[in-house]
């Protein structure tokens, strides 16, 4: 499994890659297939009243098909975990689709 980071806007500090790591990083063990993960974090705008708005896209290889997903929120934390659960509920759905077949 290969994992691709890539920052727009933001500078990929080693604790935004530590918790990048802990999160995507385990995603082999819902599906053993997977062949590549590319993921983007970044800053959407700056000139938001509240502060800047951060986003989290993850884009996953399996055999036939990409899954994706992608959430915003102020805190990149909170991007990049809720990214991490919708990967995950996407991976069930891909797993279950192929049990159909």
């Amino acid at each position: 499994m290969k994992i691709n980071l890539k920052a727009t806007n933001l500078v990929l500090t080693a604790a935004i890659k530590e918790h990048l790591a802990e999160k995507i990083g385990t995603l082999d063990k819902y599906f053993n297939n997977i062949q590549q993960i590319d993921v983007e974090v970044g800053v959407i705008t700056t000139n938001q009243n509240k502060g800047p708005i951060y986003f989290c896209e993850v884009n996953l290889s399996v055999p036939k098909k990409l899954l994706r997903f992608r959430k915003e929120y102020e805190e990149i934390t909170k991007a990049i975990n809720e990214s991490s659960k919708g990967i995950k509920r996407e991976i069930t759905r891909y797993k279950e689709q192929m049990r159909e077949i």
